[in-house]
């Protein structure tokens, strides 16, 4: 039997006061063994983008899930499971949960940090 799982996405700032990040849907749902898609849109003058995807459970610390390289791609990509996928354009990012468990229920950050050259 498939269950409802609901991830909500919440937003975290950028390193420098112009930079801004946040989600495009607060909330997003799927059932076991689905795909969902976690989407955050950001500004910034930087060209040297690093863009982090978190979760985190009630009363846990934050978990690192994956880190994406947008603009310059000097910097590469690193993720801490298969099943997390992100795309990357200008201005967004997207994080594709795939195999969905019940275990994926948390929240969600995303994060901006701009490098120097």
């Amino acid at each position: 039997m498939k269950r409802n799982l609901l991830i909500i996405l919440i937003i975290t700032s950028g390193v420098f006061g112009a930079d801004r990040i946040g989600p495009d849907d607060q909330d997003v749902s799927g059932k076991e063994g689905e795909h969902v898609k976690l989407k955050c849109s950001y500004e910034t003058s930087g060209e040297y983008v690093l863009l982090y995807w978190y979760r985190q459970y009630p009363n846990r610390a934050v978990q690192y899930l994956l880190r994406k390289a947008a603009r310059k791609q000097g910097y590469g990509s690193d993720t801490a499971e298969h099943r997390f996928e992100s795309i990357t354009s200008w201005s967004s990012t997207d994080l594709t949960v795939r195999e969905l468990r019940l275990s994926d229920t948390a929240l969600y950050y995303c994060a901006l940090r701009v490098g120097a050259q």
